[in-house]
């Protein structure tokens, strides 16, 4: 899986490996050992404040909370 953002406009992909989407299709999820998940953390963590350098300020200052719609293209 590949985090892909866009200096444009601060949005992001999400590419996946044939590998990955053959998973997804086969077991509908993707399981991440107790090892392999704590590097996807701690990478996604370091991802997530690469990404806010990124964005605009409007969206820098965005607020989400449990009802905040969340809609991908």
């Amino acid at each position: 899986m590949k985090f892909k953002q866009y200096l444009k406009d601060g949005s992001c992909d999400i590419e996946f490996s044939l590998k990955e989407r053959l998973i997804i299709l086969r077991k509908g999820k993707l399981h991440l050992p107790a090892d392999t998940f704590r590097h996807f953390s701690n990478t996604l963590v370091r991802l997530v404040a690469d990404w806010n350098v990124h964005f605009k300020e409007e969206t820098k200052n965005l607020v989400t909370t449990e009802e905040t719609p969340i809609d991908g293209e």
